[in-house]
């Protein structure tokens, strides 16, 4: 009965980042969880009821009660299971508020990368400006932010940023090899190169997040008709 009232169970949809977020996250922390995978152009009437303002995944049901929204969930899930190491995000109040606020900033590189991607006709006409534009902004950030970089990185001290930057950044050699062209730039954008790359070799981060061939064969797909994520 305890483990019945203590349930976790996450909808999400296999590319979508946000979902894939917050898979990691649970992963990260050891918490086990059931998965389900939805159907976008045929949401679940549970979907619907318990996200009514957005009706989109990543939906977590933690014994029972719904929570919405990538974001939010990252931090429900750190604040309900803090006995659980790592810890998601620092304790200190500054380099909490910090964390968020960067974390907050990370989100729009799904959605701005997304946009360029499906107006992406002419890879020279400017579509990825945007999206390059926050990488920009990233770089800067980060390296002030991590002195010392992140080459040292594993699965037992990845933290919100981690999380955010690695599940945002994971299609991109698939789009890369889509569109033909070069998105994340180890010469303009070292320190995140750097830091994504090793993210993505990280076993527990590989097993997350879907196969390149699929997620390859999904964007032509979406290049072609036009259609969204």
């Amino acid at each position: 009965m305890e483990e019945e009232n203590n349930k976790v169970t996450l909808h999400g949809m296999w590319i979508s980042t946000y979902a894939k977020k917050v898979e990691l996250a649970l992963k990260i922390k050891g918490i086990a969880f059931d998965y389900v995978e939805e159907d976008l152009s045929n949401k679940s009437s549970l979907l619907l009821k318990c996200n009514p303002i957005y009706k989109k995944v990543p939906l977590l049901l933690h014994r029972g009660k719904p929570v919405s929204e990538s974001l939010v969930i990252l931090e429900y899930i750190d604040e309900t299971w803090k006995n659980l190491q790592p810890l998601l995000l620092p304790e200190d109040p500054y380099e909490r508020a910090t964390v968020r606020l960067w974390a907050s900033y990370c989100l729009q590189i799904s959605d701005t990368m997304k946009k360029a991607f499906i107006s992406a006709t002419d890879v020279e006409g400017g579509a990825f400006d945007e999206f390059f534009e926050i990488l920009k902004v990233m770089e800067e950030g980060m390296k002030d932010f991590f002195p010392g970089g992140r080459s040292k990185i594993c699965a037992e001290n990845l933290g919100l940023l981690d999380i955010i930057i690695a599940c945002s950044l994971a299609t991109y050699k698939a789009a890369e090899e889509v569109v033909g062209m070069k998105i994340l730039d180890p010469e303009k954008n070292p320190f995140v190169y750097s830091w994504v790359t090793t993210l993505l070799e990280l076993p527990l981060v590989k097993e997350t997040l879907p196969p390149h061939d699929k997620v390859v064969s999904r964007l032509e797909f979406i290049k072609k008709n036009g259609f969204r994520f």
